[in-house]
């Protein structure tokens, strides 16, 4: 038998920069819906810039944020009481014209933890939430359900971002702000996906250092250098293994950074693809007619098709991409510290927060 709640116990943004506990009510459910017992919840660079960044949220605060969840059912639909799950970041209203274009990751009326489900997310005991696109777990092969709380986000937004570039077995890529919470999974992922050539950049020797552990074939770090000496070096380590550097390469932009998207910019050439996956505030001066000039192309990707997330999970569950060395469990009481050190840029591990309440 399910207990449910009296309350639902929560870590609030009441504005941005402050946190508060709060206790809500537990909502009627809708048909459609259910009630999901949160086992845990990431920390993401996007509850950061919510936090401290100014990034506006469809639901103004105070709200909970977090939106990489894993839980259990424990109300609602009935053939999904007690399940495992993972909570996708965002979910289609799977009814309008977006979502008939195969494109539901972007539908306008989509419901995301922590940002358009009206004030419910992560940080919580419970959530309510859709169920049409819940991702099950059958199995999880010993990995805890914590760990997979990354698949809502860290891990499947790399994968969209691969559906999105078209990445093909053999393929040459790129991953900018490769050490990052999304970017070490990009990595995996590319890998996964066999691709030929994994080119990872980053600011961080030790993160570059696991990065070659992972899967990437070659690192270039960036730090204290000019866009124009990471650009010599990366066509010097073309030029030295026989590899065109001028054409045809996949580069996936993780970091969200000035920085990171100029390099991207920078790297950008013949027939080539440059996918937008980090966020930033920024704007970049670019001249679009090498665009044309190139016959390349500038792509931007936004979360994950919930239909991608047990192609995911089988990558996860047969160890073809790896979520113990890249996480770090921690009780939600923390997580005051836990936004600071994720604001800082320096943790080496994402940060999963278990309900303490």
């Amino acid at each position: 038998m399910m207990v449910l709640p009296e309350k639902i116990e929560c870590w609030q943004m009441v504005e941005p920069g402050r946190l508060a506990r709060a206790r809500l009510d537990v909502p009627e459910l809708k048909p459609g819906e259910v009630l999901v017992e949160i086992t845990a919840c990431g920390v993401c660079h996007t509850d950061i810039g919510y936090f401290y960044d100014g990034v506006p949220t469809v639901t103004k605060p105070p709200l909970t944020l977090g939106h990489e969840i894993s839980g259990r059912v424990v109300a609602g639909e009935e053939s999904l009481l007690g399940k495992e799950v993972i909570v996708p970041a965002v979910m289609p209203c799977n009814n309008c014209p977006i979502c008939a274009m195969g494109r539901g990751n972007r539908c306008l009326a989509q419901k995301m933890p922590g940002n358009s489900l009206g004030v419910y997310g992560g940080f919580a005991s419970h959530i309510p939430v859709p169920a049409a696109d819940l991702c099950v777990v059958p199995e999880r092969k010993g990995i805890p359900l914590e760990y997979l709380a990354v698949v809502a986000d860290a891990i499947s937004t790399p994968y969209q971002a691969a559906k999105r570039a078209d990445l093909k077995a053999g393929d040459r890529v790129v991953i900018i702000g490769a050490g990052g919470g999304v970017g070490s999974y990009m990595t995996q992922v590319t890998a996964a996906l066999d691709a030929g050539v994994v080119i990872a950049i980053d600011q961080v020797a030790e993160k570059l250092e696991r990065a070659r552990q992972y899967g990437a074939t070659h690192t270039i770090n960036s730090r204290d250098k000019s866009i124009k000496e990471i650009r010599d070096e990366f066509r010097s380590y073309c030029k030295d293994n026989g590899l065109p550097a001028n054409y045809g390469w996949k580069i996936f932009e993780c970091s969200g950074s000035r920085g990171g998207q100029e390099i991207g910019l920078e790297l950008l050439s013949f027939v080539s693809k440059m996918i937008v996956i980090g966020y930033g505030m920024h704007k970049i001066e670019y001249m679009f007619s090498r665009l044309m000039a190139f016959d390349a192309e500038l792509i931007g990707t936004w979360g994950c098709l919930p239909g991608y997330y047990p192609e995911v999970l089988k990558l996860v569950l047969e160890g073809r991409i790896k979520i113990e060395p890249f996480v770090e469990v921690r009780p939600m009481s923390t997580i005051t510290g836990a936004f600071k050190e994720a604001h800082s840029g320096r943790l080496m591990k994402r940060i999963i927060l278990t309900p303490d309440f």
